[in-house]
């Protein structure tokens, strides 16, 4: 079992604490550790003014810093930013533009801004445009990391999309590479992958068992996609019946628009309407018409079955 941190070691250094949370976090088993992750990062917020006037508080770790601490819902102002600011000129000073790490570092932290802070605005404005002129400077490794993010963001990407990616930069950082940690990503990575192919096969089934490409051929054949929008919000483990019920509902969803929108009459769809308003009394009386996939609806009951006949074990 990979550590975290230790909290009781006071000599640990806060900006390597804060590292290995992000490295933690970006490789995509922070899930593991989100009780210790949590105290860690109160704890580092409780330090406060403590870190940020530090020697050590760079503009990396600064960014860093506010970054960690406003994802997890805990207050903090831009205004630590101010130190790196040009007093005269009320911008951030040009000297920071060499620094790669620290334009990476406050370049994302600039995408968790709120409305009003007019100091992130002009951060993001100025870290993009020296991590565009470092592009043509930096090693290749580097480069990779840097096109990506002004691609997609942190705070814009499905995460499992980033932990793919940041498992490639992480094996090639060789300044901060922990190859435990790295190990233990990558195979956790590919457990839950499996984990996810198993539920999609589960769901492609149930999708082929209501023969929808054949019942209705004018219906887009959404599945997975449906899947993916869900797999973005909930890929941990625990989450597995979520997934698999909110996919279906979903499906069932655009199937439904598919007929309103580009196939059914208006008289087929206004009894359509009355069937779904009065579906629990009537789905075994005579308002029975061509779009009977409604009643596969009972479906949901077997996923919420408090003793399943099969499940799938993770790992």
């Amino acid at each position: 079992m990979v550590m975290i941190v230790n909290d009781e070691d006071e000599e640990t250094d806060v900006g390597l604490k804060l590292q290995l949370i992000d490295a933690v976090q970006r490789l995509g088993v922070g899930y593991h550790y989100e009780i210790k992750i949590e105290e860690s990062l109160q704890k580092i917020h409780e330090l406060g003014e403590k870190f940020l006037t530090h020697e050590k508080a760079d503009l990396c770790h600064v960014a860093l810093w506010f970054r960690l601490l406003r994802q997890q819902g805990l207050h903090v102002t831009p205004d630590m930013f101010t130190k790196f600011m040009d007093n005269d000129e009320g911008k951030l000073k040009e000297s920071l533009a060499s620094d790669e790490q620290g334009m990476i570092s406050l370049y994302e932290a600039t995408h968790v801004a709120v409305h009003g802070e007019d100091i992130l605005d002009k951060a993001l404005v100025f870290a993009t445009k020296n991590l565009k002129s470092i592009l043509t400077k930096c090693t290749s490794q580097f480069q990779k990391q840097v096109k990506f993010s002004l691609n997609l963001p942190l705070w814009k990407c499905v995460p499992r999309t980033l932990t793919r990616h940041y498992i490639d930069f992480y094996s090639d950082d060789h300044g901060f590479n922990n190859e435990k940690l790295l190990r233990f990503a990558k195979l956790d990575f590919n457990k839950l992958q499996k984990c996810h192919q198993r539920e999609l096969c589960e769901i492609t089934e149930w999708w082929g068992g209501l023969q929808v490409p054949t019942r209705f051929r004018y219906a887009r054949d959404r599945v997975v996609e449906c899947y993916y929008w869900i797999y973005a919000v909930y890929f941990e483990p625990r989450y597995r019946s979520a997934r698999i019920i909110l996919t279906k509902i979903i499906s069932m969803l655009s199937l439904l628009d598919d007929t309103y929108d580009n196939f059914g009459t208006y008289d087929e769809v206004e009894i359509l309407t009355t069937v779904i308003q009065r579906f629990d009394k009537i789905r075994h009386e005579h308002h029975i018409c061509t779009y009977q996939f409604v009643h596969h609806m009972r479906t949901f009951e077997i996923e919420t079955d408090p003793n399943p006949t099969k499940s799938y074990p993770y790992a």
